[in-house]
């Protein structure tokens, strides 16, 4: 297996902020100019892969333009052994499943159904997946966004893809927002909206209280800390009988997303799927 290299103390192009994904990720997913806009930006693309070489976040190594990379921060190896679901998940809560259990719901969706109704996953939350993650959500590493979009984007197909939906990230609270600068769920939602081509909004649910963080708590006071946490905001798009796509970049216990899917539906939402890049495995 091979681990990814020391970083050598400078940050790989791939790594900064990359202009001309930005440019495409933040068009609106149903612009009457996407096509041509799409095309300007991809050819511009090009021009800098072949100026520029990129280096994988995770290995380290430098890729040739559009040769054995999924995206300008991964390459395919790196996607291949990292960044792929080894396990038969619950189609609920995408929870690892024993082999002999497959086709069906895993324990915890039978005894006590979450609110949402679907959860696809990329990959397990582990090493070395968990650092990409963690640079992302605490080092502002935003170009891994669209990464993480495009993979989400391929596990969606492999899951035969999803028709039709509104798309958006769990929301963050004003202070925790104010703190970070950016929400890495949003900055996922919105490349992915566009590899979809389906609408993206930036803001549905708003938090009314600031939690506390949810690592480092049990679940019973993971449940108790979501407890009333969200409402639409008034200026949300309308939610009624539609299917709501909800995007975070980690799932542990599912609180967060139980909650904001049982907001939802309060609300009149008629379906609530969640697309997240890693699922803590449950031990």
């Amino acid at each position: 297996m091979r681990r990814p290299n020391v970083s050598n103390g400078i940050m790989p192009r791939s790594l900064h902020a990359h202009p001309t994904k930005e440019m495409s990720a933040l068009r609106p997913a149903h612009s009457s100019n996407g096509n041509l806009l799409h095309a300007l930006t991809s050819r511009f693309s090009c021009l800098i892969d072949a100026l520029l070489p990129a280096s994988c976040a995770l290995c380290g190594n430098y890729q040739q333009p559009h040769r054995n990379r999924i995206s300008h921060n991964l390459c395919k190896q790196c996607c291949d052994q990292y960044c792929r679901s080894m396990h038969l998940r619950c189609p609920i809560c995408a929870r690892n499943l024993p082999r002999a259990e497959q086709a069906l719901l895993c324990g915890a969706c039978i005894s006590a159904p979450p609110a949402f109704d679907a959860s696809i996953v990329v990959c397990d939350y582990a090493a070395p997946v968990d650092q990409l993650v963690q640079d992302l959500k605490f080092h502002a590493k935003l170009a891994l966004a669209p990464a993480f979009a495009e993979l989400l984007a391929g596990a969606v197909r492999q899951q035969g893809g999803i028709q039709d939906g509104l798309i958006t990230g769990v929301p963050l609270s004003a202070a925790r927002l104010a703190e970070r600068g950016f929400n890495q769920s949003v900055e996922i939602a919105r490349p992915l909206a566009a590899c979809l081509g389906l609408p993206f909004a930036p803001i549905i649910c708003e938090r009314v209280r600031d939690t506390a963080a949810q690592a480092g708590l049990s679940l019973k006071e993971r449940h108790a800390n979501m407890r009333h946490a969200f409402i639409v905001s008034a200026s949300a798009p309308a939610v009624l009988n539609r299917h709501i796509i909800m995007v975070d970049d980690v799932m542990t216990s599912g609180h967060t997303l139980h909650a904001l899917a049982a907001c939802l539906k309060r609300y009149g939402a008629a379906r609530v799927t969640n697309l997240v890049f890693a699922r803590t495995p449950l031990h």
